[in-house]
């Protein structure tokens, strides 16, 4: 899609008085996700035009998805947080039993799943959702393994792993998870909802010991913000979908809808087709003409390798020193409030840094970030100065 038909779609947001947004932050839920290319919307166009059988469609859309996942099995769900609940009821609940478990059994159970301090985060709200009590273990700077293994007990149901940079800094290995989880008899999951680039994510958790994977769809995988992968063992992934739409459980209020599952199809397809170094080698253009335009100013810049979480898209690092009285949320506040509203990631490198993000970003849209960017902080230099 072309940064003017980009300008064309946003019509019917125009209508409705919201402006179009230039996201060089990240793939947030707060943003819409990502952008759909061309072939995720003409799969979700196709899939409205017709009726299926949900139950059907979900078993031939996991299929078609493990195998190009390279995973035993499959199940699209209605985003990560759904995928993280589905997960945790189907621990609760066993996977042997045929049957969905009504979230007042799975309250009644009383089963816990095992959380790291120095991993929690607004995200495993999804836990409780499905009737778990979460156990947490360790501190928010380090998590003692003898900690780990005296609470799992025979009342715990699964432990579960967030990855990203940011959660594993003091967290256990996947690896030394899974020899916990499995020593003990109880499922692994890990949350990898943002981590896409690179696409070999896809299946390498599970081949480092996860028993269930979880993404987000609407991410790193560019489908549908509201749909959600799990990945994994057959026998887990099966007793997920008993605990999912459309079926009577906890996930049947977290409806994906026909379109999203046929999206999420055409977004995998596409992921591991892509050619990624091609997608590096554009982002980091991108990325070179954006410091080029800010090279006047009194910044430092630089091209950083990783995401936020350490996926492998690179960004731009911005800097200031703090005695040019300009603060990063002012300048990000400033091009917010634009018209397109640009989003810029801050936070990261204190009250003077900010970064630029070209994942979500049209052909040509990271120019007119630099350039607003270049003109916001020129404004504000001379108005502190």
């Amino acid at each position: 899609m072309s940064g003017d038909e980009g300008l064309r779609a946003s019509g019917a947001y125009a209508r409705l008085g919201v402006r179009r947004l230039v996201n060089a932050a990240d793939t947030v839920t707060e943003y819409g996700g990502a952008r759909l290319p061309d072939e995720v919307a003409a799969a979700m166009a196709d899939a409205g035009a017709h009726q299926v059988d949900i139950g059907e469609l979900l078993v031939a859309a996991g299929e078609r998805i493990a195998s190009l996942t390279r995973n035993p099995a499959a199940l699209v769900v209605n985003g990560a947080a759904a995928g993280l609940a589905v997960s945790a009821v189907a621990a609760i609940a066993g996977r042997d039993r045929s049957t969905a478990l009504p979230l007042d059994q799975a309250r009644a159970r009383g089963r816990e799943v095992v959380v790291l301090c120095c991993q929690r985060n607004p995200y495993d709200a999804a836990i409780g959702a499905a009737g778990a009590l979460v156990r947490q273990v360790g501190f928010s700077d380090s998590t003692p393994l003898d900690q780990v293994r005296e609470a799992v007990t025979a009342s715990t149901a699964a432990l579960v792993w967030f990855a990203g940079t940011r959660f594993e800094q003091y967290a256990p290995s996947l690896e030394t998870m899974a020899e916990i989880a499995h020593t003990a008899g109880v499922p692994l999951i890990v949350d990898a909802a943002a981590q896409l680039p690179p696409v070999s994510n896809l299946w390498t958790f599970r081949e480092r010991g996860a028993d269930l994977v979880v993404f987000s769809g609407g991410k790193g995988l560019k489908g549908p913000q509201s749909s959600g992968l799990v990945l994994g063992d057959a026998d887990w992934v099966a007793a997920c979908a008993r605990n999912s739409y459309p079926w009577h459980s906890v996930g049947r209020t977290m409806k994906t809808s026909k379109e999203s599952i046929l999206g999420l199809v055409a977004a995998v397809e596409r992921a591991v087709a892509l050619d990624w170094d091609a997608e590096q080698r554009a982002w980091t253009a991108q990325l070179e003409r954006a410091r080029a335009v800010l090279e006047h100013l009194p910044v430092r810049t630089r091209v950083v390798p990783t995401g936020r979480l350490g996926q492998t898209c690179p960004r731009l690092e911005v800097r200031w020193d703090e005695v040019l009285g300009v603060r990063a949320d002012d300048v990000a506040a400033d091009l917010a409030h634009g018209d397109p509203s640009i989003r810029v990631a801050t936070g990261e490198l204190g009250p003077c840094g900010l970064h630029l993000n070209p994942y979500s970003l049209l052909p040509g849209e990271c120019d007119v970030v630099a350039a607003a960017l270049a003109a916001t902080l020129t404004r504000r230099l001379k108005e502190v100065a």
